[in-house]
């Protein structure tokens, strides 16, 4: 696949004019969003996406489209697990919700601009030192088993454990700057006094773009695994942190109800992380009768997990819910 650099100077550009739009159409006039306005701009990032994939299909080829569709569908999946943490990081630092939208576009610009050094970077490192495959499938194979047993957790004491914690970035910011008692609007700095502040508006987008990037420790290796192209990864990475904003705050009450969405991650990354062995040992010369995984085969196993794990979480809430309601009505009946 060979990407002219005017594609990536369209893309680029495309990008930076939605983020533009979203700044000056929706966060002109702080307010919280409504079900109809996520799920209109939630469509309307999925279907650009889409035409994407069609344009990659037309330009390129059916194969990077494949491609490119895996490692869409494989981000998304995993950018669904940070919506965790930002409700928390959001809840700890006490945003207004009619703040909120701003607080999160902020942080995926942050999280964008960080992943596409991560994204170049980890490109140029696999083409000068093949090795790092090995350590690539290594870590998506023991983060899979993370995932799993993460979901073995007991749900009280994880609630426990996703207490908000400040992260090196965070804590360096409160060092280096003076911060406000309390927010000043959606301001990130003032001037008071002659001396320049920044606000907890400034450092909850600096958290929240900075925690993003520990989850692209696992999410980029992961693309690697389905492509070697930067732009497809760059492509996917992008469509799917612009349309998370919308996914806050339409699916926040329902992540709950994603009762194996660990499960279907840990399925996803654990397969990733056999195709780049495979691929890492056919660069060394080794295990020539195991044949590789196609693109296409990638992208039915992601999707076919993803709907086996929505399907089943959903129809378990739904079981959990029967039992909560059945229990009351039991213990009423032997009320006097």
């Amino acid at each position: 696949m060979q990407v002219h650099m005017w594609e990536w100077s369209v893309f680029g550009a495309l990008v930076v004019g939605l983020i533009g739009m979203d700044l000056m159409i929706h966060l002109r006039r702080p307010h919280e969003p409504t079900m109809r306005e996520c799920t209109r701009w939630l469509v309307f990032y999925v279907s650009l996406a889409a035409l994407f994939g069609l344009y990659t299909t037309v330009r390129h080829s059916p194969h990077f489209a494949y491609e490119y569709f895996s490692a869409y569908f494989t981000e998304y999946s995993l950018s669904i697990d940070n919506i965790f943490i930002f409700i928390i990081i959001i809840a700890s630092f006490r945003v207004p919700r009619k703040h909120q939208q701003k607080v999160l576009l902020w942080g995926i610009v942050i999280a964008l601009a960080l992943r596409l050094i991560f994204i170049l970077l980890g490109a140029a490192l696999l083409e000068s030192f093949s090795g790092l495959f090995f350590l690539f499938a290594a870590f998506l194979l023991w983060t899979a088993w993370s995932q799993a047993r993460q979901g073995l957790q007991d749900p009280a004491e994880h609630q426990e454990d996703e207490e908000y914690k400040p992260n090196g970035f965070v804590r360096a910011a409160e060092r280096i700057f003076r911060v406000t008692d309390g927010f000043v609007g959606d301001r990130m700095v003032v001037r008071r006094n002659r001396r320049t502040y920044v606000t907890p508006f400034f450092l909850c987008i600096v958290s929240i773009g900075s925690a993003d990037l520990m989850f692209a420790l696992d999410s980029i290796p992961a693309s690697f695994g389905l492509t070697g192209q930067p732009f497809i990864i760059f492509a996917a990475n992008a469509f799917a942190l612009m349309g998370l904003r919308q996914l806050f705050f339409l699916v926040g009450g329902l992540l709950q109800r994603l009762v194996y969405l660990h499960y279907g991650l840990a399925a996803i990354l654990g397969f990733i992380g056999v195709k780049l062995l495979v691929e890492a040992c056919h660069g060394q010369g080794w295990l020539r009768s195991v044949p590789e995984i196609e693109p296409l085969t990638s992208l039915g196993v992601i999707v076919v997990v993803l709907t086996v794990t929505v399907a089943a979480s959903l129809a378990a809430s739904r079981r959990r819910d029967k039992r909560g309601t059945a229990r009351p009505e039991a213990g009423g009946d032997g009320q006097p």
